[in-house]
């Protein structure tokens, strides 16, 4: 009867979840300025969509501007137009040097929405981490059929991945807790 790595293929694929959902409220914007809001632009650079922070400086002066500059200054209108078809509600201007964005403050609605979306996402990332853990399980119920495993094993592996969804739930829960805070603020 060999041991079983179940466990530790779930909590892999369950962190690489959470950091998933990390990332992608990064993007959800929340009045202030912030250079993780420009994560998905991807800029045309000799053919090839680059992350934006590849081909420019992102800084923040004041809490609702942006000031990009690009490395290559031929790309300035390649960056707007890259900004402006990422549909992120922002305006970008130039001056032929560098592209300047004011963070407009955002309406009671909005800030609604974007609660609403920030929850939208934590749900669909929950399902993912039950989808790992419905897998873990199949797998686990696989191998005691096959023999691989003692009944006494599948129990106690059936609820280490249990307790390890419920703290991956609890931690997608408390990563959208703190954006609502923050878009609210």
């Amino acid at each position: 009867m060999g041991e079983i790595d179940m466990s530790f293929d779930a909590k892999a694929k369950m962190e690489k979840t959470l950091e998933g959902i990390k990332n992608e409220m990064n993007t959800i914007r929340t009045g202030r300025a912030s250079a993780s809001m420009f994560d998905k632009v991807r800029v045309d650079y000799y053919g090839q969509k680059s992350p934006l922070n590849q081909v420019a400086q992102i800084s923040i002066p004041e809490a609702r501007t942006v000031v990009i500059s690009p490395f290559d200054k031929g790309l300035i209108t390649d960056i707007e137009k890259a900004i402006l078809v990422a549909d992120l509600g922002l305006n970008p201007s130039n001056d032929g040097k560098v592209i300047r964005i004011s963070i407009p403050a955002l309406t009671a609605d909005r800030r609604k929405e974007l609660v609403k979306q920030a929850k939208s996402m934590a749900e669909n990332y929950k399902t993912t981490i039950r989808n790992i853990r419905r897998d873990g399980n199949d797998d686990l119920k696989k191998q005691q059929k096959a023999g691989e495993i003692t009944e006494d094993q599948l129990k106690k592996e059936t609820d280490d991945l249990q307790k390890l969804t419920d703290k991956y739930i609890a931690e997608i829960q408390s990563v959208c807790d703190a954006k609502e805070k923050e878009i609210l603020a």
